[in-house]
């Protein structure tokens, strides 16, 4: 297995592309957009968090879910008409609870473990990605977040997450500029920040300079795969390959079905806005500190001197791509809030699909037919697991393609 399709040129995909060049394969990407990271890893939170690893599958999250679903400015917000998938997702998602803690650690280990490809990666092709290495502080406005939050560090530190509680004294040390009355929060120093559309095209660049094919603008019409291989037809002509990875997003679940498998992922919306910091004043106002409000489920990122990134949401709305005003108008309230200095007359609002598994944990592995392999289902951690699901699937594929030679030379 010498030659693999890559589906998908978010961060996922340029990561897997750029994890299996460097061990030897041809690879070539697909992708549907004129250029890499325009979806989904365009402008999300810019957080890599380990701190935020606990996955949703708990009845808590449930009832809000049901107490939110008819405000419009909710943080989790479910269309109420009902479709298979969307049906078939939560049965799913319900199913999973049981697993909770186990999640929960596996994703924080799994977190703590992509830190160092990813920068490990950045330094080595010079990628400037505005990183900040100063942590995230979790912030909490009542005593039930925040002794909810005690119990999630627990199941955090059996991965080996540094996370400590801060009283609201040791919060404003830590971001002075944070406006607001809170019960206590929670600190993590070992997480980072950093601008995912920027990493994506600078790894981008690097895996084409070690020789990865990138085929942009390019959708995938037809999909097939037998034990003589995978062959991918576009409007640019057929090709065959050895093996195929999908890590099409939320993409992934019709690509699937074409090969035969069942990937479940599902579009959850998320928002964000990045606003602007174009006056001295409103640069010296804004956080410095990544931070997570557990009462509005939103975070911020300072991206470099010049833009504050507020992201949030999640929307159970089906392949709905729109920016809604309602779901914008609490992240812009959010800033003038909590950093009333900040100017948010430039604020550029944002929508992305993150694709999601009913268990909150990706989906890294092989598939029914040979050669075919996915990476995909990452949900609201994407950017911070991409790097070491890439060197997990690599690696899945490398141990294939040696059985496979080994195999034939038997033969």
């Amino acid at each position: 297995m010498q030659s693999i399709a890559v589906i998908g040129g978010g961060v996922t995909g340029v990561t897997t592309a750029y994890a299996l060049v460097n061990r030897g394969f041809s690879v070539t990407l697909f992708e549907r957009n004129r250029y890499v990271a325009m979806e989904t890893s365009f402008a999300n939170g810019g957080q890599l968090s380990a701190s935020n690893a606990e996955v949703w599958n708990h009845w808590p999250t449930i009832v809000k879910g049901l107490k939110w679903m008819f405000r419009p400015d909710a943080p989790l917000l479910v269309n109420p008409k009902p479709s298979w998938h969307k049906l078939s997702w939560f049965a799913e998602f319900i199913a999973a609870i049981p697993r909770y803690a186990e999640n929960t650690t596996a994703t924080a280990a799994l977190a703590i473990e992509a830190r160092r490809y990813l920068f490990d990666w950045a330094e080595r092709e010079g990628i400037a990605f505005d990183p900040e290495h100063r942590g995230i502080l979790h912030v909490y406005r009542h005593r039930a977040g925040f002794d909810h939050a005690a119990a999630v560090t627990k199941l955090l530190q059996r991965a080996g997450l540094e996370r400590h509680a801060v009283g609201p004294a040791e919060m404003r040390d830590i971001e002075p500029n944070l406006n607001g009355d809170y019960y206590g929060g929670f600190y993590t120093p070992t997480d980072a920040t950093g601008d995912i559309h920027k990493f994506t095209t600078g790894l981008a660049d690097a895996a084409a300079r070690r020789g990865v094919s990138m085929r942009y603008g390019c959708p995938i019409d037809a999909l097939s795969a037998d034990s003589q291989g995978v062959r991918i037809a576009t409007d640019q002509g057929h090709e065959s390959f050895d093996g195929v990875v999908v890590c099409a997003g939320v993409g992934s679940r019709d690509l699937a079905a074409r090969l035969g498998d069942r990937v479940n992922v599902y579009p959850v919306k998320g928002y964000s806005i990045t606003v602007e910091l174009d006056d001295e004043a409103s640069r010296q106002a804004a956080p410095r500190m990544s931070l997570l409000d557990d009462e509005t489920k939103l975070v911020s990122s300072r991206l470099g001197d010049g833009r504050l990134r507020v992201a949030g949401s999640a929307e159970f709305n089906g392949y709905n791509y729109d920016i809604r005003a309602d779901r914008i108008r609490p992240l812009v309230d959010w800033v003038a809030q909590c950093f009333p200095g900040v100017s948010t007359r430039k604020a550029t609002p944002w929508a992305g699909l993150r694709p999601m598994m009913p268990d909150m944990m990706p989906k890294v592995g092989p598939g029914r037919r040979p050669g075919v392999f996915y990476n995909t289902g990452h949900g609201h951690l994407g950017w911070t697991l991409s790097a070491v699901t890439a060197d997990q699937i690599a690696t899945i594929i490398a141990q294939a393609a040696e059985k496979a030679n080994g195999a034939a030379a038997l033969q």
